[in-house]
């Protein structure tokens, strides 16, 4: 009987995916497709949930194929990333026709992403406290304890590294390894490695013209070619969110889920303020937030469900400059930089709610002010280069709980509700990289605001 029903539930997941590939061949907007397989997905999970429960056999079974899509989805998004930076990177370099302007750009980029991580903390801090948390009551059963006997082993090999070794092991010794992913800090390592050949570019122009044009032409080729294997894949889009859909609703405890409510409601609050500041940095530089989340759907959308920052950068990408009006340059190092640095959900809100949550369990007055300064401190410098690879946002609570001396059984204890916050905490990632790529654009005056007001300027992937 278990097959059987684990084979409906396949073949009805597989009409859904042939109902949207009909919406497809008959020219559905991209957005409002990707839009309608969230909420199909979202039935769908919630209705296996509700007819079979968590870990029933027919779930489990199901979820091995619908799984399959999704994360193949993700998979082929993340064969890109590498050749992406690299390629958005050293383009943004060679599409400068100012040179000048390469060090505005990475500067408003950098203090964008690194600004709003310090916010994004502050914020956390403070909703720990409106919401009174308290660590000493988190309930712990047989999967947190397993969670923190492996955690202890992740946070010495972590303490282990000072902040300015880290900062050291950032640096790419093997660039060909880094570009295999091999170190969780590959991606920053890729992005150095870009920045160096960029650099190398700028020089080789002023000395070289001829050899320079050569080589800008040979990047502008790749550059093509990658985006047009992006374009390949994100025609996948609504399958993969389909699939991922279902799956988080599907396999979501909802007991844990009602257990950790305050945490869960105190995350959320959280990360909703830090996109509300968004929308002021957006204000500030003449943006409608309006139209930027409305334009920003369909890669926020896929941030939500894949829970993956590094999966979204070509949707991220394209966005800014196909429907946001960003220019290239600017574009590219917002996405690629905000992979590995700066990240407002993993490497802002969440360490600092965990840390704010501890550490009155020994002794420390968390409205203490000198508290507060030196956690946002923490929290912004170890930023840098952890929240882009997978378990961003644990190995960052890692390090700043290390760095404070604080205990790290409370990254233990939330366990069974993290993959439900880090659908927001990744779109709140992948938001702050898109504002800090629009804030940029404006500074340097290289918005098109034609593109920008245009409500017919959305990304579409046919």
């Amino acid at each position: 009987m278990t097959n059987l029903l684990t084979v409906i539930v396949v073949v009805i997941f597989a009409a859904l995916i042939y109902g949207f590939y009909l919406l497809q061949k008959r020219h559905v907007k991209f957005s409002t497709r990707v839009f309608g397989a969230l909420f199909a997905g979202i039935v769908f999970g919630g209705i296996l949930q509700l007819i079979f429960g968590t870990g029933s056999d027919v779930v489990t079974q199901s979820l091995e194929w619908i799984t399959m899509v999704g994360s193949g989805y993700v998979a082929l998004l993340q064969m890109l990333i590498m050749p992406l930076i690299f390629v958005s990177i050293v383009g943004a370099f060679t599409k400068m026709k100012e040179s000048e302007k390469i060090k505005k750009i990475s500067f408003t980029v950098l203090a964008t992403l690194l600004g709003t991580t310090a916010i994004a903390a502050l914020i956390g801090i403070t909703m720990v406290m409106v919401f009174g948390l308290d660590g000493a009551s988190f309930t712990e059963g047989a999967t947190e304890t397993a969670r923190i006997a492996e955690l202890a082993e992740r946070s010495t090999q972590v303490q282990d590294l000072s902040i300015p070794q880290q900062i050291v092991a950032f640096i790419p010794s093997n660039v060909f390894a880094d570009f295999a992913g091999t170190r969780s800090t590959s991606t920053i390592g890729v992005v150095i490695f870009s920045a160096f050949v960029g650099i190398a570019f700028l020089g080789v122009k002023r000395k070289s013209p001829k050899e320079a044009e050569t080589f800008a032409n040979l990047m502008d080729s790749l550059y093509k070619i990658v985006m047009r294997i992006v374009t390949l894949v994100l025609r996948l889009t609504p399958y993969g969110v389909l699939a991922l859909m279902t799956n988080v609703l599907a396999s979501s405890d909802f007991a844990a889920i009602l257990n950790l409510g305050k945490f869960i409601l105190a995350s959320y609050a959280a990360l909703i303020l830090v996109l509300l500041f968004h929308s002021l940095l957006l204000i500030a530089v003449r943006v409608n937030p309006v139209t930027y989340f409305k334009k920003a759907f369909p890669v926020l959308s896929f941030a939500f469900t894949s829970r993956s920052s590094a999966g979204a950068l070509p949707l991220n990408i394209e966005t800014q400059t196909k429907a946001l009006g960003v220019d290239e340059a600017t574009a590219n190092f917002a996405g690629s930089f905000g992979l590995s640095i700066g990240q407002n959900g993993c490497a802002g809100v969440y360490p600092a709610m965990l840390a704010t949550i501890v550490a009155p369990t020994v002794g420390i007055n968390v409205f203490d002010w000198q508290f507060i300064l030196l956690l946002v401190a923490v929290v912004t410098i170890s930023s840098f280069g952890v929240a882009g690879v997978g378990g961003g946002a644990t190995f960052a609570s890692l390090i700043v709980l290390g760095s404070m001396n604080l205990p790290i059984a409370i990254v233990g204890l939330v366990i069974s509700v993290e993959p439900l916050i880090d659908m927001a905490r990744t779109l709140v990632n992948v938001s702050d990289s898109m504002v800090s790529g629009i804030v940029t654009s404006s500074r340097i005056n290289e918005l098109d605001r034609t593109v920008l007001d245009d409500a017919a300027a959305v990304i579409e992937a046919e």
